[in-house]
């Protein structure tokens, strides 16, 4: 699981198995919590949250391919099984009915393509939804949609039968029965419990001849679906190719689709970059590496503006070489073709603390981590580059801009250092005595002007604001003296950030710093090259001082435990100055250990941040703060990150939150584990103590979100049924929430569940909600109606290409 996959075509399967999405990113009912939000306040939050090129029907062309970057080959093409994924999504929205869609702002809408009338008709004594269907509306081998495929998909998802191998029952479950109504195209449902997403059911439908039977629902769709009713269906699943062809349905009776094909090849994300530069597919969502080489490859050649290492050295590099100009030339020509449609998605990043056993199990140990975190500094990391809304989130059931949104974090309380500290030495873990600082400085002082502060913010002078991500337009022209055109041995005193700590706290012999004393900036560098670069370089000062302070108490001894200190602060700081170098140039020296490649190159840098976060002894001269210590044991908690490249941005913000506990003393040891690994053997099983994974978000929170707040329950043979509750943190009055809530059909009464809920859920910091993730995705310049859709379900009809 990643931290990078994208929403578009997910949201179905999401919705039923609200799988984690790891890949890493905020009902116009009177509602007290929006009683000061302005309208055009909303507009602008919807707006933030959808990307895609809206263009009318009419400016299209009739005809074309797309070819749309998946993540993988359809595990099956039944989205109710458990190896339903993201692909199977998209191709059931595309070719199967959708009762209800979902639009920008998280709301489900009747599909007037499928229903004519959607209504709760009785709500005493029993709740009875009557569906009239579209008469218009058929499957592709001629026959109508009709009363008799709702009533094969009740009887196959309602969990009576284990004959069906269904993923999940909710909302099906609650059904007492469905019946045909006044005639074929009419449909009564009557729930024995009252359910008030019922707006979810029957997305998508499928025919009664997948439904009908366990045989044809286990077996029948997982390779192909022969019988579909939307503007697109199957033509072919290719394995060997890895690809998926959808072409139009003749037997579509909406408004036809444009495009002529629609070819979902499987493309990994690391591979996306190089398939955008060949111009081999159309739409892809892609990473902030991928999304700056496009606009590099837009920014005007007369602009002045240099090239960072990811636009430097992720394409090829002329070097003076006449053929490597060319292919560099043709690949800036190919992704000039592309634009970036970026929004927040409707999913969030969380801090994850497993609160089943050891110091998190104490909620002041939980409520103590959660008040150190400085929210809006690590959504700032993932967001302002992008020039994205970066508030940070306040919900862990709707998400910004969604109808009924409201924060309720003051449930748990703001950022306070200081409150973090009495809640910890309440549960017993306390410093050996007061904070520490280093010699020569003041308690409490301020960072020196344009120097960074501890927990890693940037500085505030304003030369070194970060980089901004912007698709096509001029950059100001930002040049750096690197150390290499400096006479030997001339710091740069213009730029305290540059410079090594040349105030009187700078460490001496026999004031040795540990290897947690690089500074801590460095450990959440973000931001602008120069500023990365500067803070890279101070970590590079302290180790070599480090360095040699141990060789000299190694005494020329190579076999001692100084001397085995001496080499391994050498080899930290070689790989810091280096980053700084590669920074600074673009394409400098490579460093140790990294053969050459730029990839490898980038992993040592990530080699020396995780080393400046390691968790490392109190010293009384060196510690800026005590380690908080409890019947002798210091606190550290295991932060466990997947090692992936496509997890880099996850492992930065990491670094940042193991910074902001050191400030409170608690240590973090950083495990980095195989992306295969992380999810299945870390997060579900239990193996971690803090984590960082991602939601999706939904538009039926009171039914989705349940199974992932929902208490653990013991097991008969002892163990715990935690359901998708992997901080195993929950209490009975959530639940008692959230079943409140699935069950109260007036929407207002529910969204006021849904809110108490929540507010429940910060009080009990097991999930730390952080920021909405970024959706980028590269589209053709000439494409409309496609890119970043945040909530809105796709409308495959309307995307084609501009006239």
């Amino acid at each position: 699981m990643t931290d990078h996959d994208h929403p578009a075509g997910r949201r179905a399967v999401c919705r039923r198995r609200r799988c984690a999405a790891l890949i890493a990113a905020g009902v116009l009912l009177p509602l007290p919590a929006l009683a000061g939000c302005s309208e055009d306040a909303r507009e602008a939050s919807v707006a933030a949250s959808q990307d895609i090129a809206p263009a009318p029907r009419s400016a299209l062309k009739n005809g074309g391919t797309l070819r749309w970057a998946v993540d993988a080959m359809p595990g099956t093409l039944n989205a109710f099984q458990s190896d339903a994924d993201a692909t199977t999504g998209r191709i059931a929205g595309a070719v199967l009915p959708s009762m209800f869609t979902i639009d920008a702002s998280g709301r489900p809408q009747r599909n007037a393509d499928y229903l004519d009338a959607a209504d709760i008709s009785t709500r005493d004594p029993k709740q009875v939804v009557t569906y009239k269907i579209n008469p218009k509306a058929r499957w592709s081998n001629g026959t109508a949609i009709t009363a008799a495929d709702f009533i094969a998909q009740w009887t196959a998802l309602r969990g009576k039968d284990n004959a069906y191998w269904t993923a999940r029952n909710a909302g099906y479950d609650r059904i007492g029965k469905v019946e045909q109504g006044a005639n074929a195209h009419e449909v009564k449902v009557t729930f024995a419990r009252p359910y008030a997403d019922w707006r979810s059911l029957f997305t998508p439908l499928y025919p009664k001849s997948v439904m009908g039977s366990p045989n044809a629902f286990n077996e029948g769709a997982r390779e192909q679906l022969k019988v579909v009713a939307g503007p697109f269906l199957v033509q072919k699943r290719d394995t060997e190719e890895g690809r998926v062809i959808l072409v139009r349905n003749a037997r579509w009776w909406g408004e036809p689709a444009k495009l002529k094909r629609i070819v979902l090849q499987s493309l990994p994300g690391d591979k996306r970059a190089a398939a955008l530069a060949e111009g081999s597919v159309d739409v892809a969502a892609v990473d902030q590496i991928a999304a700056k080489r496009v606009a590099s490859a837009r920014r005007p050649a007369s602009s002045g503006s240099p090239r960072t290492p990811a636009e430097g050295n992720a394409g090829p590099q002329s070097n003076g070489n006449r053929a490597g100009a060319k292919a560099a030339a043709a690949e800036n020509s190919a992704l000039r073709g592309y634009t970036i449609r970026k929004a927040l998605e409707p999913a969030y990043t969380q801090l994850a603390l497993n609160g089943s056993s050891g110091p998190l199990a104490d909620d002041r140990v939980r409520r103590a981590v959660a008040r150190a975190l400085d929210r809006q500094a690590l959504a700032d990391t993932v967001l302002k580059p992008l020039d994205l809304p970066s508030k940070p989130l306040g919900s862990h059931l709707l998400m910004a801009g969604q109808y009924g949104y409201a924060d309720h974090s003051d449930a748990l309380g703001e950022q306070d250092a200081g409150a973090a500290k009495a809640l910890l030495a309440d549960a017993g873990w306390k410093s050996d005595g007061a904070d520490r600082q280093q010699a020569g400085e003041k308690a409490g002082a301020p960072a020196p002007e344009g120097y960074p502060d501890e927990d890693g913010d940037e500085p505030s002078d304003e030369r070194y604001a970060g980089d901004r991500y912007d698709d096509g337009h001029d950059e100001s022209d930002e040049s750096d003296e690197s150390d290499e055109d400096r006479p030997d041995g001339d710091s740069d005193d213009r730029n305290p950030a540059r410079a090594g700590r040349g105030h009187a706290g700078a460490p001496g012999r026999g004031d040795r710093p540990a290897a947690a004393e690089a500074p801590l900036s460095f450990t959440g560098a973000v931001g602008s090259e120069v500023q990365q670069s500067a803070l890279l370089r101070q970590s590079a000062s302290f180790y070599k001082q480090a360095a040699a302070s141990e060789k000299a108490d190694a005494d020329g001894d190579t076999g001692s435990a100084a001397y085995a200190k001496y080499k391994r602060y050498k080899m930290r700081a070689a790989e810091a100055l280096g980053a700084a170098e590669l920074i600074e140039t673009g394409q400098g020296p490579q460093l140790p250990g990294s053969g050459g490649h730029p990839g490898a190159r980038h992993a040592a840098v990530e080699r020396a941040a995780d080393a400046a976060a390691a968790p490392q002894p109190a010293d009384g001269k060196t510690s800026r703060i005590a380690a908080v210590k409890k019947n002798g044991k210091p606190l550290t908690l295991r932060f466990v990150l997947p090692d992936g490249a496509g997890s880099e941005q996850l492992r930065t913000v990491g670094r940042r939150i193991a910074s902001m506990l050191g400030k409170i003393g608690v240590q973090t040891s950083l495990q980095r584990v195989s992306d295969a690994s992380y999810f299945q053997d870390h997060i579900a099983g239990g193996d971690y103590d803090l984590a960082l994974y991602s939601w999706p978000g939904t538009a039926y929170p009171a039914t989705d979100a349940r199974p992932i707040y929902a208490k653990p329950q013991p097991a008969p043979d002892g163990s715990l049924t935690v359901e998708q509750n992997y901080t195993r943190v929950g209490t009975d009055h959530i639940d008692q929430l959230f079943d409140q809530a699935a069950s109260e059909l007036d929407e207002g009464a529910a969204h006021t569940l849904v809110a108490q809920a929540d507010a429940r859920i910060w009080a009990a910091a097991g999930s730390i909600p952080l920021y909405q993730r970024p959706e980028l995705v590269a589209t053709k310049k000439s494409l409309a109606n496609v890119g970043a859709f945040g909530f809105a379900t796709p409308r495959f009809q309307d995307i084609g290409y501009q006239k």
